[in-house]
This record gives C-alpha cells, structure tokens and sequence, in this order.
C-alpha cells in the first residue's frame, strides 16, 4: 500500500499536560487537573491537524499509562503515530500548570530521562521524507539524548529531499546544561532551517553573550533591543532564509532577505497564554503549504495564538479554520 503524502512532520517531545481546573489558583491551592497532550512540537502536529492538513509527529513515548494516553489522543486529532517509538523501561514526559492569568502560569516538568530523548536515527529513518511537504524541529530537540542526533538528521533528510525545514527555537532552560549550550545548538544548524520561529527572549538567550536572566524567565533587557535586532540580522545573512520574531500582543516580524513583515497581533482578553506560540506556528506553517505570502500567513497565524490566549487549556484550545475566520471577521479581517 502506498505511504500517503504528509503536510508536516513535526519532532520532538510529546507530554501528558496537567492544567488547572481552578483558575487564579495559587498552585499549592490546585483542586483538579485537565488532562490533555502537550509538548511543542506535538502540539504543532495537532494544530495543523485541526487547520485540515495531514501531520504526523515524529517523537517517543515510554511503554506506560501515559503513552498510552498520548497516542490515543493524537489518533483521535487525526495526527499520524506510526513515528511514534515506544521505549521500554522510560517514563513518559510530564508537565503540571497553573493558571493565574494574565501572566501567571507556573510550569512543573516531570522529565527524569525521560522516553523522548531516545528517540534515534532508526528512528527518523523510518520516515517517508520523499513524501513529506514541511519537516519543524523542536529547538529543544537538540538538549540531550540520541534525540539530539535525530533531529539533526531530520533536518537534513528534509533538505534534501526538497521539503521546507521550520524550527521552532522551544528553549526549556532546564534541559539545557548551561545557556551557552543553547545559542551553540541552534547557530550548528541555523544555516539547515529554512524558517526560524521563536520569541525575542528565545532569541536573545541564542545569540547574545550573557543570556542568563533570560534564561530564567525574565524579559529582554529594554537597552539590548537594538543589539538583539543587530544578532537576528546577523543569523539571517548566515543562516536561515526567513526569520520569525514571536511579540506576543504586539504581534510578529518576518525577516527575509532584504525584506521585513511588521504583523499587528489581536487585542483580546487573557485567560492562558500556554501554547498561543504553538498555535502560531501552526497557523503560519499551514498559511505557507497553502503558498500564502508572508503578510497574509502572518495574520493568520496571529489569529490563532490570540484565539488560544483567550481559551483554557493548551492543544485542546487551537482552533478549527473555521473558527480562525470567524475570529478574524470580528477583528478587522486577515
């Protein structure tokens, strides 16, 4: 039988996410969780899904409960598992949230060697990349593991075999052994994607040399703006032919050569802004496919992050196309 074509094929973690039931909720005041799948890439793969394209994610779950759970959850998404490995004797990946919002959203990760970062070069070859449009990359691939191995393999199957490579830069300080390791592992392969995504804190914690507050969770410092926007053009002459700089409510800039996309974001009402950068990726990875310019799959892609911001819960908040249209009517249009 033959394979069938994939829009995307997205690599990296898949977690069991725990949200909180009770919003504004101090974390150790949590009654109830709502269980729901995460982990960046994954959630890129459903967000597609959900969009009307053919994804499957490329990752590894462990042979447990939570495995389990995840696969079957992603088979009802209509995302394609056959990538998907188990390994046996690792735990699957974890994460707890709390919502607080408009800014508060504490985050636990349960990731004690956990199953994803075995996944290996046998693994990625199992991939039909002759039939596949778009290869994304967690950023976060690269930390640790053979998984670190395979993602760079899968970056450079998917060039060449012709398929548009994206990286989402998904910085997780704690898998990262020191923040150097970071800006190391994406500038190694920067020069292999053909779409970088990320948010300015991502990219400053990648390129400049003391990234450690960041590193942390805090801002970029309002006085290494302008440097920050010197080191993003200075990856883009050396790197990837298009650069995406996530701003959250102020929406995103694309970067191509010779040319700058300013995109306004939506103004709308906070409730959690756990996987809006997901959501956009997806929104702009689908609007690509679809051969949309960068303005236009821009806009679209703004349309679902703010929509996902404004609902509880992380993959089970992106939306349908549908709805992305109806979101836009109501806000001046895409």
């Amino acid at each position: 039988m033959t394979e069938p074509r994939y829009d995307l094929v997205s690599l990296g973690r898949a977690n069991m996410d725990l949200y909180s039931q009770d919003i504004g909720a101090a974390f150790e005041d949590i009654t109830g969780f709502d269980a729901m799948v995460g982990g960046s890439p994954t959630n890129i793969a459903i967000g597609l899904s959900r969009l009307g394209m053919r994804s499957a994610a490329l990752g590894a779950v462990g042979s447990d409960r939570v495995g389990d759970y995840i696969l079957r959850y992603l088979r009802d998404e209509g995302v394609e598992t056959k990538y998907m490995p188990r390994k046996a004797g690792k735990l699957t990946s974890l994460a707890l949230l709390g919502v607080q919002p408009p800014s508060g959203f504490p985050l636990s990760f349960y990731r004690e060697d956990p199953a994803d970062i075995y996944l290996d070069g046998d693994d990625v070859a199992a991939v039909p990349f002759d039939l596949v449009r778009a290869v994304q990359v967690s950023g976060n691939a690269l930390s640790r593991g053979t998984c670190a191995d395979a993602a760079r393999t899968a970056i450079k199957t998917g060039n060449a075999m012709s398929a548009d490579v994206y990286m989402d830069l998904d910085l997780r300080p704690t898998e990262w052994s020191s923040p150097e390791k970071f800006g190391e592992a994406i500038r190694d392969v920067a020069s292999d994607i053909h779409v970088l995504i990320g948010t300015e804190e991502e990219y400053y914690a990648a390129l400049m040399p003391s990234p450690t507050d960041v590193m942390g969770g805090a801002p970029v410092p309002a006085g290494d703006r302008a440097e920050l926007e010197a080191a993003v053009e200075g990856l883009l002459r050396a790197g990837p032919s298009t650069i995406v700089v996530k701003r959250g409510e102020r929406g995103a800039t694309v970067l191509t050569t010779g040319d700058r996309f300013d995109i306004p974001g939506f103004e709308v009402d906070v409730v959690n802004t756990v996987g809006a950068g997901d959501a956009f990726a997806s929104g702009l990875i689908r609007s690509r496919l679809l051969g949309l310019g960068w303005s236009e799959a821009t806009r679209f892609a703004n349309a679902c992050g703010a929509i996902v911001v404004t609902r509880h819960g992380c993959s089970v908040a992106f939306p349908r196309e549908v709805e992305v249209h109806e979101f836009a009517a109501r806000h001046g249009g895409l």
